[in-house]
């Protein structure tokens, strides 16, 4: 009888659970790295017009507060986040998150903080958001001696790391902070890092890693084609094979005009 109780309430326990959750309005928000993510929350269909506009979004931790003119933000947002306050009084409470970053996936949720029916505060549930941010992928071909530009995307972008086409192993490439070289060049001004004159053991997979490990782009290079070199010496061949041609040519009617020469007097 214990046992049938105790599985009783259990499946009772499991029930709210799950009825919860249902409830529960649940967005999801994709994006990649370096886009702008608006976390969308109106508190107007929970709240009546707040004595004072106090909104609160959280993950496992604060990420931010805003209390009129007061506002507070997680550290490793570092000033990428904010709560509009012109739309915030019209029941637009979204969360913008600018030049998102991997390490932000996660649900989010908002609180908009009123007035209890007693003395304090009560946090009124608002809104749940899941949102998830994906590294940049790509292919790309380029030929032998040409240039590949890798976008960095981001400023958080503190690594590249190259593995070759047959290769299990990954080596550095660039560091934050590094001097340029004969073959690889940061732009002062863009977030982008030029490598040129390519080659073919250039070929293999890019990645673009912030100051977590974490990828912000994966790039596959092929290098495909003849090489200058090589198209120069074929073009060189051809000329001098066309100039040949081209003499032979120029000599035929020479060579015709000494030999009627010679067989002129004979017919005399």
């Amino acid at each position: 009888m214990n046992r049938l109780l105790m599985n009783l309430l259990c499946f009772l326990m499991v029930s709210l659970v799950d009825s919860s959750s249902l409830s529960t309005r649940f967005l999801s928000i994709t994006c990649t790295v370096g886009e702008q993510a608006v976390l969308p929350c109106s508190w107007t269909p929970r709240l009546r017009t707040p004595a004072s506009r106090h909104i609160q979004w959280q993950t496992t931790v604060t990420v931010f507060e805003q209390w009129g003119a007061r506002r507070w933000q997680a550290e490793e947002y570092g000033g990428r986040v904010e709560v509009p306050e012109e739309k915030l009084g019209s029941g637009d409470c979204s969360l913008v998150i600018s030049d998102v970053q991997i390490k932000d996936t996660g649900r989010y949720e908002s609180f908009m903080v009123v007035d209890g029916e007693r003395a304090g505060k009560t946090r009124v549930f608002i809104q749940a958001v899941k949102l998830f941010v994906f590294d940049h992928k790509s292919h790309q071909a380029r030929g032998p001696g040409g240039d590949l530009v890798l976008d960095l995307v981001t400023r958080h972008s503190v690594r590249v790391v190259f593995q070759g086409r047959n290769s299990s192993e990954w080596s550095e490439l660039w560091m934050k902070g590094d001097n340029n070289s004969l073959r690889l060049e940061k732009d002062p001004l863009k977030e982008q890092l030029t490598l040129k004159s390519l080659q073919r053991s250039d070929e293999g997979t890019y990645k673009v890693l912030d100051e977590h490990g974490l990828a912000i782009s994966t790039v596959q290079l092929a290098v495909q084609g003849e090489s200058p070199d090589v198209r120069v010496h074929g073009e060189m061949e051809n000329q001098v094979s066309g100039d040949a041609v081209r003499s032979s040519r120029s000599l035929l009617p020479l060579c015709f005009a000494l030999i009627t020469s010679f067989q002129i007097p004979r017919l005399f």
